[in-house]
């Protein structure tokens, strides 16, 4: 192989900084090399990254493989001690030409391959500016990075610090760069995105990060947000959500589950009630907003009624897009010392939880039919209403917005007829 190549995992923030590694890595003159962006939040993210790096080093024998992200942030020994690899970057170290310029030799000791600083010493973002993401029709802009909160299961802030925001102004030219290179939906994106703003002078909000990005670059034709914490959501939000039609009507909330006293050991801000009010102030301001929400199956101490609850949570919700992690212990976690329960008990419960989301995604596909949608085309010939729901779109062209009338589906995707078009 030649050039960078990049291998990423795990969320948005982690596609974006891709493109900031890629063009940084370039910048510096490396060539021949895998770079590997990890993910943490569960010990299956982290297995994935090993097999991806031997499989990388089987196919490329002579490239330098590169490991950085949160897995390599949180257990940096585990990557520097794979044969496989060749340095292993933090998470601030990835983001810098320097770092690239300054990489170990072959076949040196694993701590010698180590260029990982302490994270949580890291008091600010610094803008990055990139004008395309590869093999996405839709442009990711971070806006924050790092968690101040501790949920008792969370790796997460031990891999990228504490909360801190993008300045409003560099936010805004990424915007328009990103418009001017041809992409009519941003999604702002962050670790705790609805955080945005604290550690800022004037302390702005994400909904007024938002609201800001809209009236200046009016060329933006759809914004999203990224996974939020529906407790943190602020008047601006709910102003976007009830009056601006630009506001895509799909949020993605941070549940994690469906009972208090889960919730509790869990170290959330929010009750079921909580969650519960705000989805509905939500569709009383715009009905045809749906929901995704992340939840969690088998934490430790959770009884079966305690799981009752939380798929409970999910139906009175109505959420349309269930994302399901079973419970995973992850080292120096408050989580990994409470009552575990029996890995099989998780996986079941996990699975039950899936098929609840599964029968609640049906609900949504089956009130889809017979409405007008306006479309997103994706590369892969599938495309995204306003409402995040997949469609099928064959023959139509990436990145080009039309309207069609959906027709049916086949309980994945919903199928389509065109009506009209309007090249992005």
């Amino acid at each position: 192989m030649s050039g960078v190549e990049v291998i990423t995992f795990g969320c948005r923030l982690n596609t974006y900084e891709s493109e900031v590694m890629r063009s940084q890595a370039e910048k510096a003159g490396l060539n021949n090399a895998i770079l590997v962006n990890t993910c943490a939040v569960t010990g299956e993210a982290v297995r994935q990254a090993r097999q991806a790096i031997r499989r990388a080093r089987r196919d490329n024998p002579h490239a330098r493989i590169i490991v950085t992200g949160c897995a390599a942030q949180t257990e940096k020994q585990t990557f520097a001690e794979m044969a496989e690899v060749d340095a292993v970057l933090g998470n601030e170290e990835k983001l810098k030409s320097a770092s690239y310029r300054a990489l170990p030799d072959f076949g040196v000791s694993a701590e010698e391959k180590l260029r990982v600083n302490d994270i949580v010493s890291v008091r600010a973002t610094a803008p990055q500016m990139i004008r395309h993401i590869d093999g996405h029709v839709r442009a990711f802009i971070q806006v924050q990075n790092g968690c101040d909160h501790r949920c008792t299961f969370c790796i997460i802030p031990y891999g990228r610090g504490n909360s801190r925001s993008v300045p409003m102004g560099a936010v805004a030219d990424q915007a328009r760069n990103l418009v001017e290179s041809g992409y009519c939906e941003i999604v702002l994106t962050g670790v705790d995105a609805t955080s945005y703003g604290a550690d800022l002078p004037g302390t702005p909000t994400l909904g007024l990060l938002a609201k800001t990005l809209l009236k200046q670059i009016p060329d933006i034709r759809r914004l999203r947000l990224s996974s939020i914490d529906s407790i943190e959501a602020d008047r601006h939000l709910m102003d976007l959500i009830a009056d601006e039609p630009r506001f895509m009507p799909h949020l993605h909330l941070s549940l994690q589950h469906g009972d208090d006293m889960i919730l509790k050991r869990m170290k959330r801000r929010h009750s079921r009630a909580d969650a519960m009010r705000f989805i509905e102030d939500v569709r009383r301001l715009r009905p045809e907003m749906s929901f995704g929400a992340d939840m969690i199956a088998g934490f430790p101490t959770e009884t079966e009624e305690m799981f009752v609850n939380a798929v409970g949570l999910a139906e009175q919700a109505a959420i349309a897009h269930l994302h399901v992690f079973p419970y995973s212990p992850r080292p120096g976690t408050p989580a990994a010392r409470m009552p575990q329960l029996d890995r099989a008990l998780i996986k079941e419960r996990a699975a039950r939880l899936r098929e609840a989301g599964q029968r609640l995604h049906q609900t949504h596909l089956d009130s889809m039919v017979g409405t007008r949608q306006w479309l997103l085309v994706e590369n892969s010939g599938l495309a995204h209403t306003e409402n995040f729901t997949l469609v099928a779109a064959p023959g139509l062209r990436p990145r080009d917005l039309v309207q069609v009338a959906i027709t049916g589906h086949n309980g994945k995707h919903l199928d389509m007829q065109l009506l009209a078009a309007d090249a992005a």
